[in-house]
Protein backbone atom coordinates (compact mmCIF):
# COMPACT_ATOMS: atom_id res chain seq x y z
CA UNK A 1 0.00 0.00 0.00
CA UNK A 2 2.66 2.72 1.14
CA UNK A 3 4.51 1.67 -2.39
CA UNK A 4 1.42 2.31 -4.50
CA UNK A 5 0.81 5.18 -2.50
CA UNK A 6 4.41 6.72 -3.42
CA UNK A 7 4.52 5.65 -6.92
CA UNK A 8 1.03 7.83 -6.99
CA UNK A 9 3.17 10.94 -5.54
CA UNK A 10 5.75 10.64 -7.79
CA UNK A 11 3.21 10.46 -10.63
CA UNK A 12 1.18 13.54 -9.52
CA UNK A 13 3.90 15.57 -8.83
CA UNK A 14 4.15 17.33 -11.76
CA UNK A 15 0.85 18.53 -11.83
CA UNK A 16 1.40 19.63 -8.36
CA UNK A 17 5.02 21.58 -9.53
CA UNK A 18 2.44 22.85 -12.57
CA UNK A 19 -0.55 24.18 -10.45
CA UNK A 20 1.95 26.60 -8.94
CA UNK A 21 2.03 28.20 -12.27
CA UNK A 22 -0.30 31.15 -13.35
CA UNK A 23 -1.53 30.58 -17.01
CA UNK A 24 -2.80 32.94 -18.68
CA UNK A 25 -5.08 32.68 -22.20
CA UNK A 26 -3.60 34.27 -25.38
CA UNK A 27 -6.83 35.57 -26.15
CA UNK A 28 -9.24 36.44 -22.95
CA UNK A 29 -12.33 36.59 -25.34
CA UNK A 30 -11.39 33.35 -27.21
CA UNK A 31 -9.11 32.28 -29.80
CA UNK A 32 -10.06 33.20 -33.22
CA UNK A 33 -11.28 29.93 -34.96
CA UNK A 34 -12.22 28.28 -31.68
CA UNK A 35 -15.41 29.72 -31.52
CA UNK A 36 -18.07 27.29 -30.53
CA UNK A 37 -15.62 24.66 -29.09
CA UNK A 38 -16.21 24.42 -25.76
CA UNK A 39 -14.63 20.95 -24.76
CA UNK A 40 -11.90 21.22 -21.57
CA UNK A 41 -8.29 19.85 -22.44
CA UNK A 42 -8.02 16.70 -21.52
CA UNK A 43 -4.90 15.05 -19.84
CA UNK A 44 -3.62 11.77 -20.05
CA UNK A 45 -0.39 10.34 -17.52
CA UNK A 46 1.01 6.89 -16.33
CA UNK A 47 4.19 5.75 -14.63
CA UNK A 48 4.99 4.87 -17.98
CA UNK A 49 3.91 7.54 -20.17
CA UNK A 50 4.93 11.37 -20.31
CA UNK A 51 1.86 13.79 -19.06
CA UNK A 52 -0.07 14.03 -22.54
CA UNK A 53 -2.38 17.16 -23.27
CA UNK A 54 -4.78 16.84 -25.81
CA UNK A 55 -8.03 19.17 -26.84
CA UNK A 56 -6.49 22.70 -26.89
CA UNK A 57 -9.17 25.20 -27.66
CA UNK A 58 -7.80 27.93 -25.04
CA UNK A 59 -4.22 28.51 -26.07
CA UNK A 60 -2.39 29.68 -22.91
CA UNK A 61 0.62 30.52 -21.36
CA UNK A 62 2.09 29.00 -18.42
CA UNK A 63 4.11 31.51 -16.68
CA UNK A 64 7.51 30.74 -14.99
CA UNK A 65 9.46 33.55 -13.55
CA UNK A 66 13.05 33.49 -12.00
CA UNK A 67 13.48 35.68 -8.52
CA UNK A 68 14.22 39.43 -8.98
CA UNK A 69 17.65 38.67 -7.68
CA UNK A 70 18.69 36.25 -10.80
CA UNK A 71 16.28 37.77 -13.49
CA UNK A 72 18.26 38.37 -16.57
CA UNK A 73 15.80 40.15 -18.93
CA UNK A 74 15.69 37.20 -21.29
CA UNK A 75 12.43 35.26 -22.13
CA UNK A 76 11.64 31.94 -23.75
CA UNK A 77 8.57 30.44 -24.89
CA UNK A 78 8.99 26.65 -24.74
CA UNK A 79 6.83 24.60 -27.10
CA UNK A 80 6.04 21.00 -26.36
CA UNK A 81 6.67 18.79 -28.89
CA UNK A 82 3.94 15.94 -29.58
CA UNK A 83 3.08 15.73 -33.82
CA UNK A 84 0.34 18.28 -33.18
CA UNK A 85 -1.02 14.98 -31.80
CA UNK A 86 -0.92 16.14 -27.95
CA UNK A 87 1.72 18.03 -25.92
CA UNK A 88 4.10 16.23 -24.01
CA UNK A 89 4.07 18.38 -21.36
CA UNK A 90 6.70 17.33 -18.98
CA UNK A 91 10.14 16.72 -20.28
CA UNK A 92 9.29 19.60 -22.74
CA UNK A 93 7.25 21.72 -21.15
CA UNK A 94 7.52 21.60 -17.38
CA UNK A 95 10.85 20.43 -16.62
CA UNK A 96 12.24 22.71 -19.31
CA UNK A 97 10.81 25.79 -18.05
CA UNK A 98 11.73 25.10 -14.08
CA UNK A 99 15.27 24.68 -15.67
CA UNK A 100 15.20 27.95 -17.25
CA UNK A 101 13.57 30.01 -14.53
CA UNK A 102 15.90 28.45 -11.92
CA UNK A 103 18.84 30.11 -13.95
CA UNK A 104 17.03 33.99 -13.86
CA UNK A 105 15.38 32.96 -17.75
CA UNK A 106 11.69 33.42 -17.66
CA UNK A 107 9.93 30.91 -19.15
CA UNK A 108 6.46 30.25 -20.76
CA UNK A 109 5.31 27.31 -21.69
CA UNK A 110 2.87 27.69 -24.54
CA UNK A 111 -0.02 25.61 -25.36
CA UNK A 112 -1.00 25.46 -29.04
CA UNK A 113 -4.33 24.27 -30.77
CA UNK A 114 -3.74 20.89 -31.91
CA UNK A 115 -3.91 20.41 -36.45
CA UNK A 116 -3.92 16.90 -35.70
CA UNK A 117 -5.61 15.62 -33.11
CA UNK A 118 -8.76 13.64 -33.43
CA UNK A 119 -11.31 15.62 -35.01
CA UNK A 120 -9.65 18.81 -35.15
CA UNK A 121 -10.17 21.53 -37.70
CA UNK A 122 -7.40 23.72 -37.06
CA UNK A 123 -4.09 23.97 -39.13
CA UNK A 124 -0.19 23.83 -38.44
CA UNK A 125 0.36 26.87 -40.47
CA UNK A 126 -2.98 29.01 -39.44
CA UNK A 127 -3.69 28.34 -36.13
CA UNK A 128 -0.63 26.62 -34.21
CA UNK A 129 1.71 29.33 -35.76
CA UNK A 130 -1.18 32.32 -34.82
CA UNK A 131 -1.00 31.02 -31.30
CA UNK A 132 3.12 30.61 -31.52
CA UNK A 133 2.96 34.42 -32.97
CA UNK A 134 0.71 35.31 -30.27
CA UNK A 135 2.46 34.31 -27.31
CA UNK A 136 5.42 36.22 -28.60
CA UNK A 137 3.37 39.45 -28.71
CA UNK A 138 1.72 38.76 -25.59
CA UNK A 139 5.26 38.91 -23.74
CA UNK A 140 6.00 41.53 -25.15
CA UNK A 141 3.13 43.24 -23.98
CA UNK A 142 3.33 42.02 -20.84
CA UNK A 143 7.40 42.39 -20.17
CA UNK A 144 7.51 45.31 -17.90
CA UNK A 145 4.71 43.22 -15.19
CA UNK A 146 6.77 40.28 -15.70
CA UNK A 147 10.30 41.72 -15.68
CA UNK A 148 11.50 41.06 -19.34
CA UNK A 149 13.31 42.77 -21.45
CA UNK A 150 10.86 42.82 -25.09
CA UNK A 151 13.88 43.22 -27.22
CA UNK A 152 15.18 39.25 -25.72
CA UNK A 153 12.32 37.20 -26.13
CA UNK A 154 12.92 33.69 -28.13
CA UNK A 155 11.40 30.68 -29.00
CA UNK A 156 12.02 27.22 -27.65
CA UNK A 157 10.40 24.14 -29.47
CA UNK A 158 10.44 20.97 -29.22
CA UNK A 159 9.96 17.83 -32.15
CA UNK A 160 6.29 19.65 -33.59
CA UNK A 161 7.10 22.48 -31.58
CA UNK A 162 10.22 23.42 -33.21
CA UNK A 163 8.61 23.44 -36.46
CA UNK A 164 6.42 26.33 -35.16
CA UNK A 165 9.42 28.00 -33.82
CA UNK A 166 11.31 27.55 -37.08
CA UNK A 167 8.41 28.63 -39.05
CA UNK A 168 7.66 31.76 -36.16
CA UNK A 169 11.35 32.70 -37.07
CA UNK A 170 10.59 33.28 -40.76
CA UNK A 171 7.09 34.21 -40.95
CA UNK A 172 6.58 37.74 -38.71
CA UNK A 173 5.62 40.36 -41.06
CA UNK A 174 2.00 40.88 -40.36
CA UNK A 175 -0.53 39.90 -39.23
CA UNK A 176 -1.95 36.34 -39.14
CA UNK A 177 -5.34 37.23 -36.85
CA UNK A 178 -7.23 40.76 -37.01
CA UNK A 179 -5.51 43.04 -34.84
CA UNK A 180 -8.41 42.74 -32.70
CA UNK A 181 -6.69 44.51 -29.55
CA UNK A 182 -3.18 45.86 -28.24
CA UNK A 183 -1.59 42.94 -27.88
CA UNK A 184 -1.66 42.33 -31.82
CA UNK A 185 -0.09 45.41 -32.39
CA UNK A 186 3.25 44.21 -30.64
CA UNK A 187 6.45 42.39 -32.98
CA UNK A 188 5.85 38.90 -33.50
CA UNK A 189 9.39 38.17 -34.66
CA UNK A 190 11.13 36.34 -32.09
CA UNK A 191 14.66 37.24 -31.23
CA UNK A 192 16.30 33.90 -30.95
CA UNK A 193 15.22 30.84 -31.79
CA UNK A 194 16.07 27.47 -30.48
CA UNK A 195 15.35 24.00 -32.67
CA UNK A 196 15.30 20.76 -30.59
CA UNK A 197 15.07 17.95 -32.77
CA UNK A 198 12.49 19.87 -34.69
CA UNK A 199 10.44 19.03 -37.18
CA UNK A 200 12.07 20.93 -40.19
CA UNK A 201 9.19 23.25 -42.17
CA UNK A 202 9.48 22.42 -46.05
CA UNK A 203 11.22 25.28 -47.92
CA UNK A 204 12.68 26.98 -45.12
CA UNK A 205 14.55 30.34 -46.55
CA UNK A 206 16.09 32.25 -44.17
CA UNK A 207 17.70 35.45 -44.75
CA UNK A 208 19.71 38.11 -42.67
CA UNK A 209 16.13 39.20 -40.73
CA UNK A 210 16.16 35.84 -39.41
CA UNK A 211 17.02 35.77 -35.62
CA UNK A 212 20.27 33.57 -34.41
CA UNK A 213 19.71 29.82 -34.10
CA UNK A 214 21.08 27.16 -31.64
CA UNK A 215 19.84 23.61 -33.20
CA UNK A 216 20.35 20.28 -31.54
CA UNK A 217 19.32 16.30 -32.11
CA UNK A 218 20.38 12.90 -31.57
CA UNK A 219 22.46 11.15 -34.18
CA UNK A 220 20.07 7.86 -33.90
CA UNK A 221 17.12 10.39 -34.82
CA UNK A 222 15.26 9.94 -37.68
CA UNK A 223 16.91 10.78 -40.93
CA UNK A 224 14.79 13.77 -41.58
CA UNK A 225 15.81 15.33 -38.04
CA UNK A 226 19.38 14.14 -37.89
CA UNK A 227 20.69 14.84 -41.59
CA UNK A 228 17.75 17.70 -42.02
CA UNK A 229 19.08 19.39 -39.31
CA UNK A 230 23.16 20.03 -40.27
CA UNK A 231 21.16 21.26 -43.60
CA UNK A 232 19.27 23.55 -41.65
CA UNK A 233 22.55 24.78 -40.40
CA UNK A 234 23.97 25.28 -43.34
CA UNK A 235 20.99 27.53 -45.13
CA UNK A 236 21.41 29.65 -41.75
CA UNK A 237 25.19 29.77 -41.80
CA UNK A 238 24.50 31.38 -46.04
CA UNK A 239 22.45 33.51 -45.07
CA UNK A 240 24.96 34.82 -42.21
CA UNK A 241 22.36 33.85 -39.71
CA UNK A 242 24.84 33.03 -35.99
CA UNK A 243 23.87 29.15 -35.69
CA UNK A 244 24.82 26.70 -33.27
CA UNK A 245 24.54 22.90 -34.41
CA UNK A 246 24.58 20.15 -32.07
CA UNK A 247 24.20 16.44 -32.86
CA UNK A 248 24.82 13.76 -29.68
CA UNK A 249 25.77 10.62 -30.58
CA UNK A 250 23.89 7.92 -29.17
CA UNK A 251 20.71 10.18 -28.47
CA UNK A 252 17.84 10.14 -30.66
CA UNK A 253 14.15 11.79 -30.33
CA UNK A 254 12.60 13.07 -27.62
CA UNK A 255 15.68 13.65 -25.04
CA UNK A 256 14.32 16.66 -23.63
CA UNK A 257 14.99 17.75 -20.26
CA UNK A 258 14.91 14.47 -17.74
CA UNK A 259 16.16 14.07 -14.56
CA UNK A 260 16.94 10.40 -15.80
CA UNK A 261 19.10 11.40 -18.25
CA UNK A 262 22.65 10.92 -17.66
CA UNK A 263 23.78 10.69 -21.57
CA UNK A 264 25.69 13.54 -23.35
CA UNK A 265 22.40 14.80 -25.21
CA UNK A 266 21.61 16.03 -21.44
CA UNK A 267 23.97 18.61 -21.59
CA UNK A 268 22.30 20.29 -24.25
CA UNK A 269 20.68 23.24 -21.93
CA UNK A 270 23.66 24.03 -20.46
CA UNK A 271 25.09 24.47 -24.00
CA UNK A 272 22.22 26.58 -25.01
CA UNK A 273 22.54 29.03 -21.92
CA UNK A 274 25.90 29.74 -22.73
CA UNK A 275 24.72 30.18 -26.03
CA UNK A 276 22.41 32.78 -24.93
CA UNK A 277 25.01 34.37 -23.06
CA UNK A 278 27.41 34.44 -26.25
CA UNK A 279 25.20 36.26 -27.75
CA UNK A 280 24.06 38.89 -25.34
CA UNK A 281 20.93 37.75 -24.07
CA UNK A 282 21.67 37.13 -20.65
CA UNK A 283 23.46 40.63 -19.98
CA UNK A 284 21.80 42.74 -17.46
CA UNK A 285 20.95 46.11 -18.55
Amino acid sequence: MKLRSFALLLLLAPFARAADAPVVLLWPNGAPGSEGKTEPEKVKSAPSMPIQVTSVHKPSLTVYLPTKETATGAAVIVIPGGGHRMLVMEHEGYAVARWLSERGIAAFILKYRLARDEGSTYTVEGHALQDTQRAIRLVRHRATEWGVDPTRVGVLGFSAGGELAALASVRFAGLLGDGIDAVDARPSRPDFQALIYPAIPKEMKPDKDTPPAFLACGFGDRQNISEGLPSLYLLFKQAGVPTDLHVYAGAGHGFGIRDTDKSPAAGWPFRFREWLDDQGFLKKK
